[in-house]
């Protein structure tokens, strides 16, 4: 009898753990109401109002500040970590579902890749639906952009339907980039599934409630991006390098678009993301971080904090009032200049003070995942720490970017830049050196971007996050060739959609040979695998290229392509695919690309 005691005692044990887990998996209903033309969000019929923010730093730092919602931009191996961490942290997640962009080689007008666009989507939203975390669907981000294609809206439309139908229970937004043109109304008039529009906007962010109902909005509103102007919205100086603001100053932009939009403009803004909850370099090292590479936080997060709890940090983050050069901004090569800080911290403990002298990204358009590092120059500081400092200019000319940190003993910063002209001959290019193994697929973050489509654009689908038998994890990339004939492609690149026309790229001479899983779904499938893509003839060129052709079995396979004594100290295609028409569309998967 013992054993048989046992096994119900341990079936038993399982039906009330499963219980549990089906508990736990729960959804929590999200629903929008309208009581006298004022709009308000319910989460298990409560009113909930979003303070949160987007990005990767620390989520229990967000809660600790008074936050209660996180943002992400597309779903993908890490999303149900996400939506968990966030759940044992009381937080909520508006989960982003990535959408094609026109400028990436999306074709809204190609019926049979928004149709698969619209089974991925579904997918995601069948494999998330019922966690408790889950708050609001955002369906695409600022995918309107250089979109002119009429049948955008009326997809959208289709989308949000499906996911009203397959998830009753979460509202759906759709984010744009700001609310200029048409774009408000035309969601208004053919959009009536989507239940709020997410705004991204920055040097605008304070006059949304008064240009918002201008634009024709009566949906009520999240601003799912905002915080400093961007170097669209702020003046050049005489060279045409982006002038930043202190994080001192960027606090107030903060405080100014959430005292006034956010929550500002109750029964119209449900709340907001500000951006980016984490360290990001796009146009400058330090132009939206909410924190340093090193995790100290800057002012604008205690102002977050302060607004989301009504608390201020008991140790703030040091004031920066005032930094200039005591001379001209342009000067010649090996020249020295003097920099001044004036900083100051509620401590009575000295802060640590630190300067540090880089070249300046070659656009401020680089945006997505974030731009490279450029290269530093640690030997043009002379004498580190003080609060006045000489540097001793580079002996290339170029525009570089003078940076000062101020730290205190409590995890807080201060942060602010100053654009520097050097006159002199032109710098070789130098790729950052990067160490082996060299993940191109398979990890967090891709040093290179799949933005180079090629040939028959419209019959090429990629799904970073398919769940169809991958080799490891829970995730692998599947690739779709729609067409019977012609020839298509993609490379992987740094900077993202460049052919040649800008520096980037990575030095790889560390590695002796790139590998990547493969796998065709039927076997038999021909493709083109390799890495370089542009030539001696682009200023900006790959230092090698290499490629070798497989034939694919239905099976997960590992190749190897062989790059001994190639001359890898610039990689700016870092790996690409390519096939011809094989009288029938080709479907393959690839799993854990790296350089080794």
């Amino acid at each position: 009898m013992k054993p048989q005691y046992c096994c119900v005692t341990g079936m038993l044990a399982l039906f009330i753990l499963g219980s549990a887990l089906d508990a736990a998996a729960a959804p929590v209903p999200v629903a929008l109401k309208a009581v006298a033309g004022k709009w308000q969000l319910l989460r298990a019929d409560q009113p909930y109002f979003i303070k949160g923010a987007g990005g990767n730093a620390s989520k229990a730092l967000l809660a600790q500040c008074g936050g209660n919602s996180i943002r992400t931009w597309g779903v993908g191996a890490d999303t149900l970590d996400q939506l968990d961490e966030a759940q044992k942290l009381g937080l909520t997640v508006t989960v982003g579902l990535w959408l094609g962009h026109a400028d990436h080689g999306f074709n809204w007008d190609d019926t049979a890749a928004v149709q698969r666009q619209l089974q991925d989507v579904r997918r995601a939203v069948l494999q998330y639906k019922d966690h408790p975390a889950l708050l609001i669907w955002a369906l695409g981000n600022e995918m309107e952009i250089n979109n002119h294609s009429a049948n955008l809206w009326p997809a959208m439309e289709e989308l949000a339907k499906m996911v009203h139908t397959v998830d009753p229970n979460h509202p759906t937004m759709t984010v744009v980039a700001e609310i200029g043109d048409t774009k408000v109304a035309q969601i208004h008039q053919q959009c009536p599934d989507i239940d709020i529009i997410g705004i991204n906007s920055y040097g605008g962010g304070p006059s949304l409630p008064q240009r918002y109902p201008k634009a024709g909005g009566t949906k009520p509103y999240i601003i799912t991006e905002y915080g400093p102007p961007g170097t669209w919205e702020m003046p050049m100086n005489a060279f045409g390098a982006a002038q930043e603001l202190t994080s001192t100053k960027k606090a107030d932009f903060y405080r100014d678009t959430y005292t006034k939009a956010v929550a500002g403009a109750p029964g119209l803004c449900l709340g907001s993301y500000a951006f980016v909850w984490g360290w990001k370099i796009e146009a400058t090292a330090t132009w939206y971080g909410l924190f340093l590479p090193d995790q100290s936080r800057l002012a604008a997060v205690d102002t977050l904090q302060e607004l989301w709890s009504g608390h201020q940090p008991e140790h703030p983050c040091p004031t920066m009032t005032r930094l200039a050069l005591t001379g001209a901004d342009q000067a010649a090569a090996g020249e020295t200049l003097k920099a001044t800080v004036e900083a100051s911290d509620a401590d009575p403990a000295p802060v640590k003070i630190d300067w540090t002298l880089l070249r300046e990204q070659a656009s401020y358009g680089e945006a997505g995942l974030g731009a490279d590092p450029t290269p530093g120059y640690p030997e043009a500081i002379i004498q580190n720490g003080q609060r006045a400092v000489e540097v001793k200019l580079p002996k290339y000319g170029g525009i570089y970017r003078l940076y000062c940190t101020v730290h205190n003993a409590h995890g807080g910063a201060a942060i602010g830049s100053l654009p520097i002209k050097v006159a002199g001959p032109q710098a070789p290019v130098e790729a950052p050196v990067a160490r082996v193994p060299f993940v191109i697929l398979g990890a967090k973050g891709q040093p290179y971007i799949p933005s180079g489509y090629m040939g028959n654009t419209t019959a090429i689908h990629m799904d970073e996050a398919c769940t169809d038998n991958p080799h490891t994890g829970k995730t692998c990339l599947k690739v779709d060739y729609t067409q019977n004939d012609n020839w298509g492609g993609v490379a992987w690149q740094s900077p993202a959609n460049d052919w040649g026309n800008a520096p980037g790229g990575f030095n790889v001479s560390a590695a002796t040979q790139l590998t990547f899983w493969a796998r065709g779904a039927k076997g038999g499938e021909k493709v083109k695998l390799g890495v370089g893509m542009i030539g001696l003839e682009k200023k900006y060129h790959d230092s090698c290229k290499a490629d070798m052709e497989v034939t694919l079995t239905n099976t997960w396979k590992q190749y190897s392509l062989d790059l001994k004594d190639r001359d890898l100290t610039c990689i700016k295609s870092g790996f690409f695919w390519s096939l011809g028409g094989q009288g029938a569309p080709v479907t393959f998967y690839l799993s854990e690309i790296r350089y080794e």
